[in-house]
């Protein structure tokens, strides 16, 4: 069984054990879990094959959003990832030549109630959670829906501290713990009514909300609707990129800190924002090997004490590459990268190839909104929030949830206080991109301990600042964009170096031995890797090797998760060091000449697998519909409804130079997420034997 049984955060909570059956073979699972958890902790990765060509298919964003986890389950296609396992479920391959049987038995309609809350909250994420929060305060009679089993959207999946304001939005506190935090609060306000597990399929042209909760439908006639519904992954075009194996960075998140089954044994990562880099670190959590990084640009776009901390603990990351494909048989078995110029075209002779069995796909998120567009055309007043309005952090998604619920209030006519402008201010600072990156500050040798700050990036982040007890640690200016200084006097007591959501502290001790000085550095990556006693590399600021140190001991602050390995060093790396190296970087293999594959191969839509090939053929036909591409290629006609490859679609046009308000975009979907037709009715069905014994009465 592939599953995490110990990790340096997360804890597995006692479940019980329902068997099932894979294409007939017995497997187990956890009970509640996810069909497409239970089937890759059962060491299954190809969930179907398509029926247009075989090919082997997994799973890809694991959120519900695409179709490519598909199986058929006691008959009925469904997205595994959506849907829970029972105790004596019959799970097969979908693929071509299945054919799901006839359901016999009589249905009956039943009653599909009406609710009319005053605001119904589409999402319950960072955002969705503290609009809902604000909107308590004030008695508003609300529902907050969510189409997970628990509220806290991508928070739940981040096992790291988070950057931003401590008094604001819980800085320094894991995402785990931040969900539960702002789960919690709903209870305090009874006009709040929370329903986990209830998907919204549509909104329709009366203002009514169509809601499936569990298998009973309802309808929510609300007079504000808030979407907080958050993004969705971008994809990613390149030969191999529907390989079982090659998914997004939160399909991977989802696996392995929600439902803890380790999906992969070496993982490789396409992107450089904080997705992706919290992706690499997260997989190091799981015991997952990490055999690199790309990214296009020259630089990561996320904050640099994230990429910094994988490099020191020996993942190499590679600014200015690609990905050229990914190959394997039935599942991904390798990655061929290569440098790319400045017009992002790969530059023959860097190919390298790395094997791998997981290729993450971090390349940015798509905000979902289409459930507010449909609100504002039938005229109901419809407000956006978090990611769902702007891709931000979920810091500053806090923030936006809770204006934004002041926005609904003054549309309702509710008497509030005004929204403070700081709100404001705090958010677009929470917003910011990562500004410049400063010299390292000059070490204050003269004192017997201190903190050494090797955070150098005006990042919004004060944890430090608030938390040490000398408040000898302030920001260099009065923004928390500001990069943290240390002045002052240093007890030694740990609390910058274990809330510092970077990993960026480490504590120099010179009161035992001047000449010999240990440092104190954190570690989060699990217990017992490393030991009083042992000889370790030791990694500088931007991941330097600075050669090996004796372990004086190991410090485990349990409440923090987090260990302080404390080593010997000499007195010129006592100030440098900052991380213990787990292991040396890889380079890769360098590619044959001849590996590169005609990329009109490559998959853009992945429901009806449509190539490069056939789209490109169709625009330099002439066509500027992207309707009229559907009815030509059948590119965005799949189950996912273009969620997946409408912007790989507008990517192409602009590469054949087809300006984007050229392109007729797609008419949107009526409904948003599948559901079977009787739900609208409720209907419920008999058995024919059931049916005949309620004749016999008569």
């Amino acid at each position: 069984m592939n599953r995490i049984t110990e990790h340096p955060v997360l804890a597995a909570e006692p479940r019980a054990r329902v068997k099932f059956t894979f294409d007939g073979r017995e497997c187990e699972a956890l009970e509640g879990e996810m069909i497409s958890s239970a089937l890759y902790a059962n060491g299954v990765k190809v969930f179907s094959r398509h029926h247009k060509d075989g090919a082997p298919q997994g799973i890809f964003c694991a959120n519900g959003q695409c179709a490519q986890c598909s199986v058929v389950a006691d008959g009925i296609s469904v997205k595994s990832c959506v849907t829970a396992v029972r105790e004596g479920m019959r799970v097969q391959t979908l693929d071509g030549a299945a054919r799901l049987p006839e359901r016999s038995g009589v249905q009956e309609p039943g009653r599909v109630e009406e609710l009319e809350p005053d605001v119904l909250i589409i999402g319950g994420g960072p955002s969705g959670l503290a609009a809902a929060a604000e909107l308590g305060k004030l008695g508003v009679k609300t529902l907050i829906i969510d189409d997970k089993a628990s509220f806290g959207g991508k928070l739940v999946l981040q096992t790291h501290k988070f950057f931003g304001s401590v008094e604001d939005c819980y800085a320094g506190t894991r995402g785990v713990d931040i969900a539960r935090k702002l789960e919690d609060q709903l209870k305090e306000y009874p006009s709040v009514t929370a329903w986990a597990g209830a998907t919204c399929l549509a909104v329709f042209s009366d203002r009514k909300v169509g809601v499936l909760r569990g298998e009973e439908y309802c309808l929510v006639r609300p007079k504000a609707l808030i979407n907080a519904t958050g993004a969705r992954e971008k994809s990613l075009a390149f030969p191999g990129n529907t390989l079982p194996g090659v998914y997004g960075a939160g399909a991977f998140q989802t696996l392995v800190n929600r439902d803890l089954v380790r999906p992969a044994e070496r993982l490789f990562i396409v992107g450089g924002g904080n997705v992706g880099l919290i992706a690499a670190y997260h997989a190091m959590q799981a015991g997952i090997k990490v055999a690199g990084l790309i990214e296009a640009l020259p630089e990561c776009g996320g904050y640099k004490v994230h990429a910094d901390k994988i490099k020191r603990l020996g993942v190499p990351v590679y600014t200015r590459h690609t990905v050229l494909r990914a190959d394997g048989r039935e599942a991904l078995e390798s990655v061929t990268i290569a440098g790319v110029d400045e017009k992002f075209r790969p530059v023959p002779g860097t190919e390298k190839v790395f094997k791998a069995d997981t290729l993450l796909i971090a390349v940015g998120l798509n905000s979902i909104n289409e459930l507010h567009a449909q609100a504002v055309e039938a005229g109901l007043e419809s407000f956006l929030c978090g990611d769902a309005e702007e891709i931000a952090e979920a810091s500053a998604a806090m923030f936006s949830g809770r204006i934004t619920a002041h926005k609904v209030l003054k549309s309702l006519g509710v008497m509030a206080a005004p929204v403070p402008q700081f709100w404001f201010d705090r958010l677009e600072t929470l917003k910011s991109r990562p500004g410049a990156t400063k010299a390292p500050a000059a070490a204050p040798k003269d004192k017997p301990v201190y903190p050494v700050l090797h955070c150098r990036q005006e990042i919004p982040c004060n944890p430090c600042v608030t938390v040490c007890p000398k408040r000898s640690i302030r920001l260099s200016g009065e923004s928390i964009m500001n990069t943290p200084e240390f002045s002052g006097e240093c007890i030694g007591c740990y609390k910058c170096l274990l809330i510092c959501p970077g990993l960026a502290i480490s504590v120099v001790d010179r009161r035992k031995d001047p000449q010999n000085p240990s440092v104190a550095l954190p570690f989060e990556i699990g217990r017992g890797l490393v030991k009083k006693g042992d000889r370790v590399r030791l990694a500088g600021w931007e991941g330097a090797d600075l050669g090996e140190a004796e372990v004086l001991d190991v410090k485990d602050f349990k409440a923090e998760n987090t260990l302080v390995v404390i080593v010997k060093t000499t007195p010129a790396n006592a100030d440098l060091a900052v991380s213990v190296r787990l292991y040396p970087a890889e380079e890769g293999a360098a590619a044959a000449a001849d590996m590169a594959r005609a990329d009109d191969e490559t998959v853009i839509c992945r429901c009806e697998r449509v190539t490069l090939g056939e789209v490109r053929r169709a625009i330099r036909a002439g066509v500027r519909d992207l309707n009229q591409l559907k009815a030509v290629t059948r590119a965005g006609m799949g189950a996912c409804g273009s969620k997946t490859c409408s912007t790989l679609l507008m990517t192409v046009f602009r590469s054949e130079g087809v300006k984007p308000q050229e392109v007729t975009p797609f008419t949107r979907r009526p409904l948003f997420a599948e559901a079977p037709l009787g739900s609208f009715s409720n209907v419920k069905r008999r058995s024919e034997a059931d049916e005949k014994a309620s004749w016999s009465g008569f």
